[in-house]
């Protein structure tokens, strides 16, 4: 039996690896921390009615002097094996741990903190892909420097505008003329940094890959088609996709792993651990990136089941010290032309193919 710290147990992403290691290593021990005592993920049940986490810790801030300390007992006192870290701001401040200590507090997968750091914050990789074909145009703006004329010139509108950290959308908003930008701007007060981005109309893609020291091991994509509650947000995207259909197209794979080495070359580190893409693409086709995730990506648990399953690999490379027994699989395939819907509350639903709508139709 194996234990089992996963950090972040309140969002969707460390809930939904908890549920895959529950279902297929049901003899492991798993203790989930938080730093909001009301993290839904405490006090989750498996399908038959067991507890998800078999313990759970409120944790302090990863900025906070005391973090590590606290990790490093919570580790000896409950003798932890290894750890999924999953909030982008706990894996960039494992990676510091890392440089002082030479070591993390106990094994896990993940990559350096320069190219952590360098993906987290979207407008340094912005400025690291600038003038490459992997980024629109992109300009990063502060409350204090909103660069109007710059947007309306270089960027243009319609523009698209959102926080230069954070996920789901944040600070997010298809922008048609510079009145709209400035009430954005007023709106979002409290954010300071954003980046604004020419507007691309076309296919929302999302690409999970494994690197191990430098090598791209495997990887697997899909499309977001339609988004949770998506009218309650005034871009109509959120950090959730409502309806998403799982692709077999290479080229996506190969455009993500080009993106990566450009970035290894400029950074000169080697890619490592778990690494997601949001794309998108313009009217013509062409893929943009406009998010690099430095973690598992939401999806990784609807992706498991259906045969991509990034959260075993992650289980073996920890356990084993190496990825020598991890399939190579650049261009993975899966079998079936999977779709799979998603809303708040309710577990995903994969179905075979888009038929069934059709089927409906018929019966009705």
């Amino acid at each position: 039996m194996k234990t089992i710290l996963i950090t972040g147990i309140g969002g969707l992403t460390p809930r939904s690896i908890a549920i895959m290691i529950k279902e297929k290593h049901p003899d492991y021990k798993l203790i989930g921390c938080d730093v909001d005592k009301k993290a839904i993920g405490f006090f989750m049940k498996t399908k038959d009615n067991k507890k998800l986490i078999d313990e759970y810790f409120i944790a302090p801030r990863c900025d906070s002097p005391q973090y590590f300390a606290w990790i490093e007992r919570l580790v000896i006192e409950k003798k932890i094996d290894y750890a999924f870290v999953e909030p982008e701001s706990e894996i960039i401040e494992w990676g510091r741990y890392y440089e002082i200590h030479k070591k993390y507090p106990c094994p896990t997968f993940m990559g350096c903190r320069l190219f952590s750091e360098s993906l987290k914050d979207k407008a340094i990789m912005a400025e690291l892909l600038e003038g490459t074909e992997f980024i629109p145009k992109t300009l990063k703006v502060t409350q204090r420097n909103p660069r109007f004329e710059e947007v309306e010139k270089e960027i243009k509108f319609p523009c698209w505008i959102r926080a230069t950290e954070g996920t789901g959308g944040l600070g997010s908003l298809k922008l048609n003329d510079i009145s709209s930008y400035r009430s954005w701007l007023l709106i979002n007060g409290r954010i300071p940094e954003f980046t604004v981005s020419e507007f691309l109309s076309g296919r929302h893609l999302a690409n999970q890959m494994l690197y191990y020291n430098g090598e791209y091991v495997k990887g697997a994509a899909l499309e977001c088609v339609e988004y949770v509650m998506a009218n309650t947000a005034p871009s109509h995207v959120t950090g959730n996709t409502h309806f998403g259909r799982f692709l077999n197209e290479d080229k996506i794979n190969k455009f993500c792993d080009d993106c990566i080495k450009y970035l290894e070359k400029k950074l000169n580190v080697p890619a490592h651990g778990i690494l997601s893409f949001d794309l998108k693409e313009d009217t013509e086709g062409n893929m943009k990136v406009t998010e690099i995730n430095i973690r598992h990506m939401a999806y990784t648990g609807v992706m498991a089941h259906v045969g991509f399953d990034l959260i075993e690999d992650t289980i073996r490379i920890m356990e084993e010290g190496n990825a020598n027994n991890v399939v190579r699989d650049q261009f993975y395939h899966y079998e079936k032309p999977y779709i799979f819907l998603r809303d708040v509350d309710v577990e995903p639903i994969i179905l075979e193919s888009e038929k069934i709508f059709d089927d409906l139709k018929t019966k009705l």
